[in-house]
């Protein structure tokens, strides 16, 4: 019996010392996660994601994802983080604030998405995610994982749900009570085991403010977005011509589109980010429409030297500004 109880005591020890060890090194990791400057750091079990996978395989069956093929591969590694890095044990899911106050002074002027404004969200958040992943192993141990920014097959969304960091809004994308949504998605996959976090009630009740508000009803239907009909994906995504059944409807959008998130209720919470790579080039809220209309490759390339606009290129974003001539 007394060596029944000596066991049963070393095996108690060793799972509180376990658990401790865990306590500690998830409060080590978040707390240089808010040092980094992100706004929100939850953690995750690395694991398949069972709910997501139907939701998924019908949203690309209904050519939901337009031109976007890319979305159709890798389907299984979407589905699970495991497969992307090798013994995988916990999603650390980070949210990094890219909200602005400033507009063009020109209010004519086409429009340009807020998270586009300064630099390449990419580069900014990459290096963030470097130095935490290298604080992880200083600190911790010989840990294995990769860093992704919008680049891999992983549903950073869902794992942002898991994590705790928010509810998937009606708009589709992730709410916080604390600050809205204006804020990008990244995530630390690693083989080591933390304490988890757990999801958050949905907020959105009966409102329906961006479904309402959307120019090109993108939003099908609450938490379903068409994203062949999107101005993000009509104005970035999409390599051919915009077809002319959103004349008068892309809402003067050049690049990207805020509309559903500017008129969310939660966004009243939202708060000027303090990154100064987000910052815009010192010209580009003061072109007015005409600047826009006689842009240059000299002067794009100028604008947006590190800019995510890149992305479409000085044809795309040429394209874009010429459709929306024709609409007036």
């Amino acid at each position: 019996m007394q060596l029944s109880r000596t066991i049963y005591n070393c095996v108690f020890l060793r799972s509180v010392s376990k658990m401790a060890l865990i306590e500690k090194n998830t409060q080590l990791i978040k707390a240089e996660a808010l040092r980094l400057g992100f706004l929100h750091c939850g953690i995750a079990q690395a694991t398949f994601l069972e709910n997501e996978a139907p939701r998924l395989e019908k949203w690309l069956m209904n050519n939901n994802n337009g031109e976007m093929k890319y979305m159709e591969n890798y389907f299984d590694m979407r589905l699970d983080p495991r497969k992307l890095v090798d013994g995988a044990k916990s999603v650390i899911s980070l949210a990094l604030n890219y909200y602005t106050d400033e507009v063009p002074e020109d209010f004519q002027a086409p429009k340009i998405s807020k998270y586009a404004y300064g630099t390449d969200y990419h580069f900014v958040i990459k290096d963030k995610l470097k130095e935490l992943l290298h604080f992880i192993r200083e600190n911790i141990g010989d840990v294995n994982g990769r860093a992704f920014v919008d680049s891999a097959p992983i549903m950073d969304k869902a794992w942002a749900q898991r994590a705790g960091l928010g509810w998937m809004g009606k708009h589709s994308n992730i709410l916080s009570k604390k600050r809205g949504s204006f804020f990008f998605l990244a995530e630390l996959v690693i083989d080591l085991e933390l304490k988890y976090d757990h999801p958050v009630a949905d907020h959105c009740g009966e409102c329906t403010r961006c479904i309402d508000a959307c120019p090109t009803q993108a939003i099908t239907s609450s938490y379903i977005v068409d994203g062949s009909k999107c101005i993000s994906y009509l104005t970035i995504e999409l390599k051919n011509e915009i077809p002319t059944a959103f004349k008068s409807k892309m809402d003067n959008w050049m690049f990207g589109c805020d509309v559903c998130q500017d008129v969310c209720p939660w966004n009243r919470f939202s708060i000027v980010h303090n990154e100064p790579s987000f910052n815009p080039h010192p010209d580009l809220l003061k072109l007015k429409k005409t600047d826009w209309q006689e842009i240059t490759n000299e002067v794009f390339k100028s604008l947006f030297k590190k800019s995510a606009v890149k992305r479409t290129k000085f044809e795309g974003l040429n394209r874009n500004i010429r459709f929306l001539m024709n609409e007036s």
